[in-house]
């Protein structure tokens, strides 16, 4: 970890739960939930160690803490230090935005910036008399995803199919941490896409704050009013070219929750035939693994159009395939993806847009298309074709 002081030079846009700054070192993010607000000209405690492994998402620098400004501030070496103490005299200056919650329940548990918020389940919520005796999600779709970008496409699509079907995105704890990270979920809840937001286990920011997954699914659907729920990682994936050391897993724990509450989990399944890697190519090894080898659970997994090589490479992955559960596989017979559904909304996947990677764009839309059909209690819209079943050992 690298820890370095430096002056805001210039604020930057801000939304709700984050503001962004530039300093003498470069672009930096500030939760003011955790340090309260910047302004131009305080000395700043950041974290450079994302941007300086160069990494892609989470390539900026955060603040960690702010001083309280001294003579000299505009001079201030940028060294690396180890503490706030290490600059003589200087302390940390918090302010009203940093007036704790009423609830007791801590995130980012035992570490110097943890917190104390008031869960939806806790007996200091006004939902816990709802909350304590709930025990199922009765049937609603819950759509699994394993990239935080497939979460507008999914919900775009939703809305195609009924725009007025109340969608809930609940983000879980094994990508970024802060809601706010996320300009895409402010995007979506602006254009409407979204209706409500929700953050369990260590991750915070939502507009309810859950101990984990499965109290969180619970609040999307009996306190949020949701007819259908996204679940997702925030941004920045982790990946580490190995079988299980991804944040794809998070997708098959999301079907077993789903299913352990008696919802109905949809599948959505990364795919693509841009990206030059070779475990992502058609359906991603990341989806393969959260299916076949996480998911306990059977989940419906909606297969986009496709044709010529393509559809043959996807239907060889599918016959190898095996898995715990027997999942439900169906197929699009035409394309589902719509630019307009998305409201003007600007949405790529590493970088790559509709054009440069239609079957990830179209692979989101179709488990969005399904959940929307599920949620109206009518059968899946009449482009989709029911797949046989696999045959699938179960013994293996």
């Amino acid at each position: 970890m690298r820890l370095i002081w430096t002056e805001v030079t210039a604020l930057g846009a801000a939304r709700e739960g984050v503001q962004e700054l530039e300093t003498r070192e470069g672009a930096a993010l500030c939760y003011p939930a955790l340090t309260g607000a910047c302004a131009v000209g305080e000395r700043v405690l950041v974290n450079t160690t994302a941007r300086d492994l160069a990494l892609g998402t989470g390539g900026v620098d955060f603040v960690v803490a702010r001083a309280e400004a001294a003579d000299g501030a505009n001079a201030l070496s940028s060294s690396p230090v180890s503490s706030c103490a290490s600059v003589a005299g200087s302390r940390v200056a918090l302010d009203e935005s940093n007036t704790p919650a009423d609830g007791h329940i801590m995130k980012l548990r035992y570490t110097p910036l943890q917190r104390n918020v008031l869960a939806v389940e806790a007996p200091e919520s006004p939902y816990h008399k709802i909350m304590e005796r709930l025990d199922t999600l009765e049937g609603i779709p819950v759509v699994c995803c394993g990239l935080h970008s497939q979460v507008p496409l999914v919900a775009a699509a939703i809305k195609q199919v009924d725009a007025s079907l109340r969608v809930g995105y609940v983000m879980t704890d094994q990508a970024a941490l802060p809601l706010a990270f996320s300009k895409l979920v402010t995007q979506c809840r602006d254009l409407e896409l979204l209706d409500a937001t929700l953050t369990c286990g260590q991750a915070f920011g939502g507009e309810l704050e859950a101990v984990n997954l499965y109290s969180g699914l619970l609040a999307a659907c009996h306190v949020q009013g949701c007819d259908v729920v996204i679940v997702s990682i925030g941004p920045g994936l982790a990946g580490t070219q190995t079988l299980f050391g991804h944040g794809g897993v998070a997708q098959g724990e999301a079907i077993n929750a789903t299913g352990a509450l008696g919802g109905s989990p949809i599948a959505c399944l990364r795919m693509s035939f841009a990206d030059e890697r070779q475990r992502h190519q058609g359906i991603s090894h990341h989806s393969l693994t959260a299916l076949g080898r996480i998911a306990a659970v059977p989940a419906t997994a909606i297969v986009p159009w496709l044709e010529g090589e393509q559809q043959t490479y996807v239907e060889a992955q599918l016959e190898s395939f095996e898995s715990r559960a027997d999942h439900y596989f169906a197929q699009l017979e035409q394309p589902s993806f719509s630019e307009d559904a998305l409201r003007g909304l600007h949405v790529t996947t590493m970088g790559r847009g509709p054009a440069e990677d239609p079957a990830f764009f179209e692979a989101a839309f179709a488990a969005g298309a399904a959940a929307g059909g599920m949620a109206r209690f009518v059968e899946p819209p009449s482009c989709v074709k029911s797949a046989p079943r696999l045959d699938l050992d179960l013994d293996e």
